[in-house]
């Protein structure tokens, strides 16, 4: 899913269209580790649309990882969360 956003476009991103809850859990948490080793400070999760299961359990995800300051769903695209990772 292209956001078509030259804010969010220049965001390291995951797209977990096709993921299952469970997996779309463990794709996050590792997006997220590798992310922090590399400094980055803000990243793009697209979970899309659907019924909200696979953004449902992303926020979840987002709320327990101790790397994560803050998140929100863009403005822009509801179908993508714009994550704040802590400062090493």
């Amino acid at each position: 899913m292209k956001t078509y956003d030259i804010f969010l476009d220049r965001l390291p991103h995951i797209d977990l269209h096709g993921y299952d809850r469970e997996s779309a859990k463990v794709a996050v948490n590792d997006f997220i580790l590798e992310s922090s080793i590399l400094n980055h400070k803000e990243i793009l999760i697209i979970h899309g649309i659907g019924q909200g299961l696979v953004k449902e359990i992303v926020h979840q995800t987002l709320a327990m990882n101790k790397l994560v300051e803050s998140y929100k769903i863009a403005s822009t695209n509801i179908g993508c969360t714009i994550v704040t990772l802590k400062d090493k």
